[in-house]
């Protein structure tokens, strides 16, 4: 008996390659299928580009380069980095400015007090609070997944990012 070896490979921003999907019934138009690298690659950096859906949750996929504006949620957000280094800032706010769902836009210089900053290297998570105001940055092109509620900054692409 014979069994064949797979080798897993993770891929990163500077070297991936898109999968495949073998359909048994139906057709690829009805299947999502993409890469978080070459979306992220494809991607204006911090646009929050939406890869996976599940009713009004979102999966997204960043790029992250330079430093990003303030951000804020009336709801927990998780991120991932995927791929590099990225320094995450967090702000306790004075007052609350999220309002609805999904990340909002904070501001220039939002008015809190600095809660400290979290280093994200591959493979590392972060909680980003309610409540608080955060910011990316990386010195290096990098990736990012963002769990969150999809809300006025998702960018919903299916057309371009999926597997045709």
């Amino acid at each position: 008996m014979s069994t064949a070896a797979f080798r897993t490979v993770f891929g990163s921003l500077d070297d991936h390659r898109m999968g495949s999907i073998e359909i048994i019934q139906g057709e690829a138009r009805h299947y999502a299928f993409s890469n978080i690298f070459d979306v992220a690659g494809r991607s204006a950096p911090y646009e929050k580009v939406v890869v996976g859906l599940n009713l009004g949750y979102v999966i997204e996929t960043l790029r992250a380069e330079g430093t990003s504006p303030w951000y804020t949620a009336a709801h927990d957000e998780f991120a991932i980095s995927m791929d590099g280094e990225v320094r995450v800032d967090f702000l306790k706010l004075d007052e609350p400015l999220a309002d609805g769902e999904g990340t909002r836009l904070a501001g220039e210089q939002p008015k809190g007090r600095p809660m400290g900053y979290v280093l994200l290297k591959r493979g590392h998570q972060a909680l980003l609070p309610a409540g608080c105001v955060y910011r990316f940055e990386s010195a290096q092109p990098s990736v990012l997944l963002l769990q969150t509620i999809k809300g006025p900054l998702s960018v919903e692409k299916w057309a371009d990012i999926c597997l045709k």
